[in-house]
């Protein structure tokens, strides 16, 4: 039994697979870096935390609306040659970051990365065909998801004490190292001569939101995304200013939190295997009312640290369980009605999340600087209940089989 699991992890874990888990890992380091190197950043440019927190919210702000546009220019080209390309615009931008001379030119250089993230973790999951067994697929398009959970595992502690060592500068100079190592393992492993969908035309591939289904599960997401970046964005700040974590305890409680995350994305793969279409999240009603629950509770971190800090631990266990459910709703519908649509669809997951990001991180900038990050947790129990609500009404809507006729009506 272990010899065959073991062939099994081999035969799953090849170089191109492991070079394709990579790249999402440094993603999710691009992105999420910013939030543990925030206050060294403030400092340096001599700006507000508020004013770093926003460079969160305007990188989801153009994530949001390029990841779906993106994903469907890069349909149209040789999957290759698109994702090699936007890999080195991908490393412009974080080297622009690496370099930057005041916060303007930093924002610039998050606004270049944010442009090509959402489609560099599309584009990757349409490679599954050609690198796993199709039994393997969903545990593929988990560990692609993973890679940003193991970034904020592993990168972003690392970040958060290279920051504290050498400048925060370093930290996106290692970055931008291990992409370049990345990218010449993509020019020698992946294959070359694959399209994602033919001559897929660009506008026919959007029929895709004409099926009410993809509009739940965005929302659902969105709400969710949002309600974890309530606290999210300002989650430094809050251990050690609301829970007490020392300074220099930092990065280990980072990391603590990290494997939490990690644990909630793999996971989500379980979740994943119940069911088919809407049924793994609709599945996950419950645990969107765990997650309100828990967002009520943050405000009283302060007065009770040790409570604060399992209820952190808990809320990091449920960021990434709605990937995969929401994986498999969007993946279902393009492949039994609009197969032209795959790569757009495999980018709903990642344009929700970060549209999610930028309401929550917007909403929790205004509540922190009108109310203090005690108060944010409240705001992130509303937005869980926003998720409860549109999941409700996506089961309600296939119980009366309203998604049938809604999208045989706006076909025509």
């Amino acid at each position: 039994m272990d010899v065959t699991r073991a062939r099994s992890v081999s035969r799953f874990f090849t170089v191109p697979v492991i070079t394709l888990i990579a790249l999402t890992f440094l993603l999710g380091l691009s992105e999420f870096i910013v939030v543990g190197v925030m206050q060294p950043i403030a400092s340096d440019m001599r700006v507000s935390l508020a004013a770093i927190g926003s460079l969160v919210s305007a990188f989801a702000l153009v994530y949001a609306p390029m990841t779906p546009i993106g994903a469907a220019v890069s349909a149209k080209f040789n999957r290759f040659h698109a994702l090699m390309a936007m890999t080195c615009i991908f490393l412009a931008g974080n080297v622009l970051c690496a370099f930057a001379l005041n916060y303007p030119m930093l924002l610039v250089g998050r606004i270049v990365i944010a442009t090509v993230s959402g489609p560099l973790v599309a584009v990757p999951m349409t490679f599954a065909p050609d690198l796993v067994d199709a039994s393997d697929r969903p545990r593929f398009m988990s560990w692609i998801f993973s890679g940003i959970s193991i970034a904020a595992v592993f990168g972003v502690p690392i970040g958060t004490f290279i920051a504290q060592q050498f400048g925060w500068r370093w930290s996106f100079h290692l970055i931008n190292l291990l992409t370049v190592m990345v990218i010449i393992s993509m020019l020698r492993c992946l294959p070359r001569d694959s399209y994602v969908t033919g001559t897929a035309r660009f506008l026919p591939q959007f029929r895709l939101f004409t099926d009410v289904r993809v509009w739940y599960g965005i929302l659902a997401v969105v709400f969710g995304a949002a309600a974890t970046y309530s606290f999210y964005t300002y989650l430094s700040p809050i251990l050690t200013e609301e829970i007490g974590v020392p300074e220099r305890y930092l990065s280990l409680a980072l990391t603590v939190i990290g494997l939490a995350a990690l644990w909630s994305n793999l996971y989500s793969g379980k979740l994943a295997a119940r069911g088919t279409g809407s049924q793994p999240i609709v599945g996950l009603i419950p645990l969107y009312l765990l997650q309100a629950v828990c967002l009520a509770v943050l405000p009283f971190a302060s007065m009770i640290p040790a409570l604060g800090a399992v209820d952190l631990l808990a809320l990091s266990c449920l960021m990434y369980l709605q990937n995969s459910p929401s994986q498999v709703l969007h993946t279902a519908i393009a492949t039994e009605r609009f197969p032209s649509s795959i790569t757009l669809a495999s980018s709903m997951n990642a344009m929700a999340f970060n549209i999610g990001i930028t309401l929550g991180s917007t909403i929790s900038g205004l509540a922190m600087t009108h109310l203090g990050l005690r108060w944010l947790g409240l705001f992130g129990a509303v937005l869980a209940l926003g998720s409860v609500g549109v999941l409700m009404l996506l089961k309600r809507a296939e119980s009366r089989d309203i998604t049938r006729w809604t999208t045989l009506f706006l076909n025509r």
